[in-house]
């Protein structure tokens, strides 16, 4: 972890005029997509749902470019990856790192409650506006119509038609991409945000209406009515039942985000780099293997064309958690300490500032000081975040190198230029896999 502390450091110290640079930018583009999505959306329900997940990618276009300028610094990932030369080349890698990073940042987006919060700043700016024109209206005596406006998404015909829509056109990009403008790319980057804005959101709105379902069966009154038994019976049992649902959901915040972060950051730089995930094997997978080799040949490519845009989007995730499993779990639980402090430093810097402002009236200071002082905290806080998380994917990649069974080259191959998904779902990634554990560049990012 020392290590990981020096070379966070050291990233820190070269980069961190950019680093605060772009996720000012990254930020501000946030909210001024919201309040462009609120006013559009006060107008049409249609408009203001097509412009909600630009807002989301303001901050994973910011995330994305502020690991792109910690790679320089990281000498395991350039070793194996060298930095693109080219402004073309440059731009291929950072296109293909959105592509890349958009589903594992949109599933972290919706899981900590950030997706919901848009959508919720979204309405009630859309309510403001149509309040404001309805006074407005009613000073004109005219009659204010607020029909096709404001959706709060959900699971509804509108919805699931949009994203559909957004997958088939995002599927037909990539089969005929190679007939397209490379300028296109970027509508690429849309398409794929907005369907997997909209699968994240009504997946989370399903989600929550099943929760809500399992809570009010009888099983759960059940579960109540033995556990307030126990405790009356054996009052220790209710201090140890109420420490273990302490402990798994302070502990499921404590390793999941960091854990998440480090996945995005894999999926970003695994555009350059991949490590081989383990093979099934046992007698059963076997059998499975010799059955599949006697359908034909052209069944099994049609079925291996289904199976790998179904799935294709999923193995950047999976090899980025197979480098971490492969680092082994002292390095993973010294990151894991590393970010929660990083974490308790944010909230002691925000105590720290408050109190040196010192007392003042909540509504006409705190009130708007308080956005402010987050502001401030944040640009002192995700610079430093990123740095542990780029840091720590190099000393991992560092911990494969070295290993018996791991082989670094450099695939001299440069893919394609135009920053879309190949067939495997990652983007423009030119890279394969040479053979069991073994970690390959394709020279680009």
């Amino acid at each position: 972890m020392i290590a990981t502390v020096q070379r966070t450091a050291r990233l820190l110290a070269a980069h961190w005029p950019a680093l605060v640079a772009w996720f000012l930018a990254g930020t501000l583009g946030h909210y001024l997509v919201l309040k462009l999505a609120a006013l559009v959306g006060a107008r049409s329900a249609l408009g203001g749902i097509l412009l909600l997940p630009v807002a989301a990618l303001m901050l994973l276009i910011a995330y994305v470019a502020m690991l792109l300028v910690l790679r320089d610094g990281m000498p395991k990932l350039r070793s194996v990856a060298p930095l693109p030369d080219g402004r073309a080349e440059r731009r291929t890698a950072f296109l293909d790192g959105v592509l890349g990073g958009i589903l594992p940042f949109m599933a972290f987006y919706a899981a900590w409650g950030f997706l919901r919060e848009d959508v919720v700043d979204y309405i009630n700016g859309a309510f403001v506006w149509q309040f404001a024109w309805g006074l407005e209206a009613v000073v004109n005596g005219v009659e204010y119509d607020t029909s096709g406006t404001i959706d709060d998404l959900g699971v509804n015909a509108g919805t699931v038609v949009i994203l559909v829509a957004a997958f088939l056109a995002r599927w037909a990009y990539q089969r005929y991409r190679a007939r397209l403008p490379k300028a296109v790319g970027v509508v690429a980057v849309y398409l794929e945000g907005l369907w997997v804005y909209l699968a994240a959101y009504v997946l989370a709105d399903l989600l929550g209406s099943l929760s809500g379902w399992v809570q009010s069966r009888q099983a759960m009154v059940w579960l109540g009515e033995l556990r307030a038994g126990l405790v009356g019976t054996l009052a220790p049992l209710g201090f140890l039942w109420d420490g273990v649902e302490w402990l798994l959901g302070e502990a499921g915040g404590l390793i999941l985000l960091p854990v998440a972060w480090l996945t995005i950051a894999g999926v970003v730089y695994g555009q350059a780099v991949k490590a081989d995930a383990p093979r099934l094997s046992g007698d059963v997978v076997e059998r499975m293997r010799t059955r599949y080799a006697t359908v034909p040949q052209r069944v099994r490519r049609r079925l291996g064309d289904f199976w790998g845009q179904l799935t294709g989007r999923f193995r950047p995730i999976g090899r980025a958690l197979t480098i971490m499993w492969r680092a082994g779990p002292v390095l993973i639980a010294g990151y894991v300490l590393l970010f929660t402090v990083v974490t308790l430093g944010e909230q002691w810097l925000t105590i720290g500032l408050s109190r040196l402002i010192g007392p003042h009236e909540l509504m006409s200071f705190w009130v708007p000081a308080s956005v402010a002082l987050t502001m401030v905290v944040a640009l002192v806080v995700e610079p430093v975040r990123m740095a542990v998380v780029a840091s720590t994917y190099d000393h991992t990649l560092g911990r494969l190198m070295s290993s018996a069974d791991v082989e670094a080259h450099v695939d001299e191959t440069v893919g394609s230029a135009e920053g879309e998904l190949d067939d495997e779902g990652s983007a423009g990634v030119s890279g394969e896999q040479d053979g069991v554990g073994e970690v390959v560049g394709d020279g680009r990012l």
